[in-house]
């Protein structure tokens, strides 16, 4: 299985927290989709005899900010061009950009999947993080896509947000739950360098959640979300049976994929590739046929590392053989890490450490 991911760097406001690749020079995205086009011209063909693929990812950025026909048109290019069939077409989306007219065309353009950018349920919180939708939109927007026919839908949480407390975190576990969605995905917050965020702590403007209470909240999560019916199937990543993400599951099973558009990664098997993070130059190499991504060839030693790393974050687990035992024992004794069919597994205890642990096995 190997999937296309493609970046829409389009938002039209930048949260505090975030250090992806964005801009809200939302006037240029037809030439963006242009640019696009010609990438794929350019790259599908070879790319496409390597493998078939299975999955579309188009994220970003705010990829519900394009115009339906700027996704029936990446959409069309893509089905012409890659070979396979399609088994899951995911869509981010933000609560605020999500209408009935939208949704029901993403649907009759074969977008099964949508990951709505939630964070929160709490209105002071979104606004603190410079989210730009309320807890009343991102509610009605999961309604929305459920009555436009979605059964798939993904929602985002964060959690130690600036002062949350653990009460506004169960509140936020709660309203998930009863909205029905298929998929969790939930994330501490990182206070990245050069964020607004990071320069508010640093000022202190914010004050981070206690490390001691995060792991409250992140265990709290497990907790509530497996009594519900989610399969923990990776350590940020719930799903209801059948319905975990197929695309984002090839990334952590070292799988190949092709990543387009400015600031995209693509791997395939031996080497990681990656687009130029800047909205002009891309367009400019894209349009000229001349891209020129940034390469890194993996040694073995660097491709053993990456399947213990990625491998260690999902309820598979790794092989007992691709690790001196002696090293995993300790971990084993303290609950951290199970054993089960040849395969070493990380404990909810053991994800709190999990960088950890990898460091020792490695």
């Amino acid at each position: 299985m190997a999937g296309i991911y493609i970046h829409i760097p389009f938002c039209k406001s930048r949260c505090k927290y975030c250090d992806f690749f964005s801009t809200t020079h939302i006037e240029k995205q037809a030439q963006y989709v242009e640019a696009l086009l010609t990438e794929m011209q350019d790259r599908l063909p070879i790319s496409n005899t390597h493998f078939p693929i299975s999955t579309i990812y188009i994220g970003g950025g705010t990829p519900s900010t394009l115009q339906v026909e700027h996704l029936q048109t990446i959409l069309r290019a893509i089905r012409q061009k890659a070979k396979g069939e399609k088994q899951e077409i995911t869509l981010e989306a933000n609560p605020g950009d999500i209408t009935p007219e939208k949704a029901r065309a993403w649907r009759e353009l074969g977008i099964n999947r949508l990951s709505i950018g939630v964070q929160s349920f709490d209105d002071e919180l979104l606004q603190l993080i410079g989210r730009r939708h309320n807890a009343e939109q991102a509610r009605q927007a999961v309604t929305i896509a459920q009555e436009a026919g979605f059964d798939n839908i993904s929602i985002d949480l964060m959690y130690a947000l600036p002062s949350q407390t653990m009460q506004q975190w169960q509140s936020d576990v709660a309203q998930a739950l009863q909205l029905g969605v298929q998929h969790i995905s939930s994330y501490g917050l990182i206070y990245e360098e050069g964020t607004v965020l990071t320069t508010l702590l640093d000022h202190g403007v914010v004050e981070a959640v206690d490390e001691e209470v995060e792991m409250q909240m992140y265990d709290y999560l497990v907790e509530q979300l497996t009594a519900n019916g989610f399969i923990h199937y990776e350590v940020s990543n719930f799903a209801l049976p059948d319905c975990e993400s197929k695309h984002n599951s090839s990334y952590w099973n070292n799988t190949p994929y092709i990543g387009l558009g400015a600031g995209a990664h693509s791997y395939d098997g031996e080497q990681r590739q990656w687009n130029i993070s800047d909205l002009d130059t891309y367009i400019q190499q894209a349009n000229a046929h001349q891209l020129q991504p940034e390469t890194e060839r993996l040694t073995e030693e660097q491709r053993h590392m990456e399947r213990i790393m990625l491998g260690l974050r999902t309820q598979q687990g790794i092989s007992q053989e691709w690790v001196h035992m002696d090293a995993a024992q300790p971990y084993i004794q303290q609950g951290l890490l199970t054993e089960k069919a040849g395969r070493l597994i990380a404990t909810t205890k053991g994800f709190h450490i999990l960088n950890r642990i990898i460091e020792d096995l490695l």
